[in-house]
């Protein structure tokens, strides 16, 4: 699935082609996404000039004076920047023509992702007003995850990965920033002191910052906005790495499942 430094990595790429610049025609192959796409989408767009994009969350919001295009890539979507006349291939489902030249692609094998519109307040909107504050601003410190984690019984994993305590953590990261801070995924997250904390918002906050500079990780299907893979993946220390010789002490990388999802680290340098 594509994580926040894979959408932030499409949100910078695709950011100098549209906004300023009008959307002049949109193509709808396949309306049927997780939540279909609204009918009247087409009058609130087309004619009109994005005014910015940002990303909040996994979620990318591309801002018209009139409202905004929120849209999410899904397990496996992506948005690819081409030319006008370049032939659709199966699963590309949306195109946003910009001017005469360039559209913006769609694709998504799964239809797990979305495209909707949004009046008004989008922090107000059902699927963003409850998340948790983005990571790498000061929002997200160590004093706040101390206090989320007073009283939790769920594991220190589980805790980053839940988008009501902080967005965007998703399991690729949280094993790898778990990692560089020596804690063991497994651990009760109340148990956990402030100082452990603190090196643990500082690997969360590095790891996401190197993703991106990287522009995100591709181990399946993620492509950026110009349909590059990222490199991201050539880093990894724990992650899908389970049998393998650790990076730091040499010993084997372990794997384990919480949370329903497998989970990746070093016994004898996470504690």
């Amino acid at each position: 699935m594509p994580e926040l430094p894979e959408v932030e990595t499409t949100v910078r790429g695709i950011s100098p082609y549209l906004v300023g610049n009008t959307i002049t025609n949109l193509v709808v192959r396949e309306p049927r996404l997780r939540w279909p796409i609204p009918e009247s989408l087409v009058d609130h767009i087309v004619g009109r000039q994005v005014t910015n994009i940002i990303r909040r969350a996994k979620y990318i919001l591309i801002e018209f004076e009139s409202g905004h295009l929120l849209i999410h890539l899904g397990m496996s979507g992506s948005l690819r920047l081409t030319s006008i006349g370049e032939s659709s291939k199966f699963h590309d489902h949306v195109d946003f023509e910009i001017g005469t030249e360039r559209l913006l692609r769609f694709h998504d094998p799964r239809r797990f992702g979305c495209v909707l519109w949004i009046d008004g307040d989008p922090a107000e909107f059902r699927l963003l007003k409850n998340l948790g504050p983005e990571p790498l601003t000061d929002d997200f410190n160590a004093n706040y995850l101390y206090k989320m984690s007073r009283n939790r019984k769920t594991a220190v994993k589980n805790l980053i990965m839940d988008s009501r305590v902080v967005v965007g953590v998703g399991n690729i990261y949280a094993s790898e920033a778990l990692f560089r801070a020596g804690i063991r995924p497994g651990t009760r997250a109340s148990r956990i002191s402030t100082p452990k904390y603190h090196r643990l918002v500082s690997a969360i906050k590095d790891t996401l910052n190197a993703a991106i500079t990287s522009g995100g990780t591709t181990l399946r299907d993620f492509v950026n906005g110009y349909g590059m893979p990222g490199y991201f993946s050539q880093e990894l220390l724990v992650y899908e790495r389970a049998g393998k010789a650790c990076r730091v002490c040499q010993n084997s990388i372990s794997k384990r499942v919480i949370g329903q999802r497998s989970t990746y680290y070093c016994r004898t340098c996470q504690k």
